[in-house]
């Protein structure tokens, strides 16, 4: 076999476009030859997968999988809604969320270099893009292991997942109900903190100067002193912090009004033993990317040989 460096396999990379693994694989297969390579990665589709690599890719869907006190959520993203629905796609990131629960990879770059029944996630990757036809991207994912309790909830068909972690009793019906209801709250409400302890000081300082500015514009509260004024104010920045943390905020099945900390409380004494909420993550498919604008006329126009 031809010997060649990572000089080459940079090379080869930059020719073509595809991953460093895929170009060091032809280069193994072509003895070193780099024409014969590049062939190679054209004849296996990996080429044609690196020019759509570019596009943008900010649909697709948010899975789950949770066995053995693993908890796992992925988001896999596609160029549209219609692939994000496409069975062979959802499978694929079912297989995902598989192989982030058994192996636990430090991060993206990891997970695809996981191999499944010889074949490693990211030619896994390559293989649907050439096959389906779109650019896709493993964007994140996120991992609990627990020897508590730990419980999904995916919306609209994996708009939005949510992972909720608890130390609770694990397999227990009402344990995990409870702990349902609450990822339905955090899909719905998106809070940004677990409980008002975990507020940094620096918000709760921001928040009170912008209120302290806004009472003080009020001509109602010209004669008012400033500590008068911090004391009122106090009062709207805990309201304002009672809507952006999760246990201090109104749970929505509630009829009394009472907040999800004081439900989760109830649950506890009718289970018989606490349940203390721990940590949650919520996933939004495609939030913070630059969504791709379909011109449809102009597309159509393109078809037609008239643009």
């Amino acid at each position: 076999m031809a010997a060649f460096s990572a000089k080459d396999v940079k090379e080869l990379r930059e020719m073509t476009g595809c991953g460093m693994m895929d170009c060091k694989k032809a280069l193994t297969e072509a003895d070193g030859d780099k024409d014969k390579a590049v062939e190679i990665l054209r004849e296996k589709g990996l080429a044609k997968a690196a020019k759509k690599s570019g596009r943008v890719a900010a649909e697709g869907i948010v899975k789950e999988y949770i066995a053995n006190g693993v908890g796992v959520l992925v988001e896999v993203n596609s160029e549209t809604d219609f692939v994000a629905k496409n069975a062979e796609f959802q499978e694929f990131v079912g297989t995902v969320a598989k192989a982030v629960a058994e192996n636990d990879p430090a991060d993206v770059e990891a997970l695809k270099a996981v191999t499944i029944d010889g074949t490693t996630i990211s030619d896994m990757l390559t293989e649907k893009i050439v096959k389906i036809g779109e650019n896709m991207n493993i964007r994140r994912f996120a991992r609990v292991a627990t020897d508590g309790a730990v419980v999904a909830y995916i919306h609209a068909a994996g708009k939005i997942g949510v992972l909720v972690e608890a130390d609770a009793p694990a397999d227990n019906a009402d344990v995990n109900e409870a702990l349902k209801n609450v990822a339905m709250q955090v899909a719905a409400l998106n809070p940004k903190y677990l409980s008002s302890s975990d507020v940094p000081q620096d918000y709760k300082d921001h928040e009170m100067e912008i209120l302290v500015a806004q009472a003080k514009n009020d001509p109602k509260n010209a004669s008012k002193p400033d500590a008068i004024i911090e004391k009122m104010v106090t009062g709207r920045l805990n309201k304002e912090l009672a809507e952006v943390c999760l246990l201090q905020q109104t749970y929505v099945k509630a009829e009394n009004k009472e907040n999800v900390e004081k439900y989760l409380d109830a649950v506890s004494k009718k289970v018989g033993a606490p349940i203390t909420l721990k940590s949650y993550v919520r996933f939004e498919t495609g939030e913070g990317l630059e969504k791709k604008e379909d011109d449809f006329a102009a597309e159509v126009a393109a078809m037609a040989g008239n643009n």
